[in-house]
């Protein structure tokens, strides 16, 4: 069944919270099995990823400082859906502001949420291929702590398997990318 055709019934909606990139709400539900309570939920406007990939197979990525880990995570570059904007014109402006690259070539390659035990976020990824160093990159939002990383796929995977710092995001978004990458790899 897709995602969101089986809303719970709305009792009472309780905003907690209202930020700039999420809200946070404490609604009392009746959930399909018609057991009522009271459920806390992180409202997101959605994100959009982008799995860059180098015309010699390299991997594109970026470690950033995350504060509610207290360290730097291995990711690719990301960002939250802005008003007006679709996903594909999230990821194409993000690729450019974090990582210096603009991508000829994009694919989407799935969708998924994030953690559906409390938010709504979905993540929409894609493949970026085709892609060129920009000459004189966007900067980056103030609050980025950024470096680019380049990888091949395999030290990646061996990166997800050492359980080193890697996001969930990527993670799923690599395995999505990995039958078009290892495609790109044999041509």
């Amino acid at each position: 069944m897709p995602l969101g055709q089986e809303p719970p019934q709305l009792l009472k909606r309780r905003l907690f919270y209202e930020g700039r990139k999420f809200d946070f709400e404490v609604n009392r539900l009746r959930l399909p099995n018609k057991t009522e309570g009271d459920w806390e939920c992180v409202r997101h406007p959605g994100g959009a990823l982008a799995v860059p990939v180098t015309d010699d197979g390299k991997l594109v990525l970026v470690r950033q400082y995350r504060f509610a880990v207290m360290g730097r995570l291995l990711e690719f570059p990301a960002g939250t859906v802005e008003e007006n904007e679709t996903p594909a014109d999230t990821i194409r402006r993000e690729i450019e502001e974090e990582t210096g690259y603009s991508a000829a070539t994009w694919l989407p390659i799935g969708n998924f949420a994030l953690a559906p035990g409390y938010s709504d976020e979905l993540i929409y990824a894609f493949l970026a291929t085709d892609l060129s160093a920009i000459a004189s990159p966007p900067a980056t939002d103030d609050d980025e702590d950024l470096e680019v990383v380049l990888l091949t796929p395999l030290e990646l995977e061996k990166a997800i398997l050492a359980g080193e710092a890697v996001d969930a995001k990527s993670i799923a978004s690599f395995f999505l990318a990995k039958p078009f990458i290892d495609k790109l790899a044999t041509l």
